[in-house]
């Protein structure tokens, strides 16, 4: 008649595993999105990042766009010179 000996630790644990385990199975169904939702949303993203790409000024040197670019120096000659 002897009992078996229980870590209560380990069984604590256990039963949070599965508790979250079963939370997430739940979460899965509940928030996950279809195959064709995912690729409808990276397809939007595509298209968003294409049509913000087309709104570029310049591609390259940064410097070129910046303000400091435009600073002129004394005694330089310019167009007007």
């Amino acid at each position: 008649m002897a009992a078996d000996i229980v870590n209560l630790r380990q069984a604590r644990k256990q039963r949070d595993r599965k508790d979250r385990e079963a939370t997430a199975e739940a979460n899965r169904v509940r928030y996950g999105r279809s195959k064709a939702d995912r690729k409808l949303a990276e397809a939007r993203e595509e298209i968003a990042r294409r049509h913000l790409d087309g709104h570029r000024l310049a591609d390259g040197d940064p410097a070129a766009t910046s303000p400091a670019a435009d600073t002129v120096t004394p005694g330089a000659s310019g167009p007007d010179s």
